[in-house]
């Protein structure tokens, strides 16, 4: 059989509509806004309104798709609802400063 290799990508497949949904309903509009300080999340959100800033906004569009590859790889290493003391810091700085790597807007 011929098996095509996995794409390592780890957003392939996933729509930008899934990874919106799931954030919201993983952390709440309020906690999302507070991560990503971006009014289309912190002033009378929608998916729909969000979903049509994120798809003309490509640095918003990185900043939600970073946050929700970090929350993956938390959920693949089975932190749960209370992380470790190592991961609790990672959370409080993420909160703070937007997931690892992502710098100044």
């Amino acid at each position: 059989m011929d098996e095509k290799p996995k794409s390592k990508d780890p957003l392939h497949g996933i729509t930008l509509k899934t990874i919106v949904t799931d954030l919201v309903e993983e952390l709440g509009w309020e906690d999302l806004g507070e991560r990503i300080n971006i009014r289309c999340f912190t002033y009378d959100p929608s998916i729909k309104s969000s979903l049509t800033f994120l798809r003309k906004t490509p640095w918003a569009r990185t900043k939600v798709e970073k946050l929700w590859i970090w929350r993956q790889r938390l959920k693949q290493r089975g932190s749960g609802d209370s992380p470790p003391d190592s991961e609790a810091r990672l959370v409080e700085r993420t909160r703070r400063n937007g997931p690892a790597g992502l710098g100044g807007e």
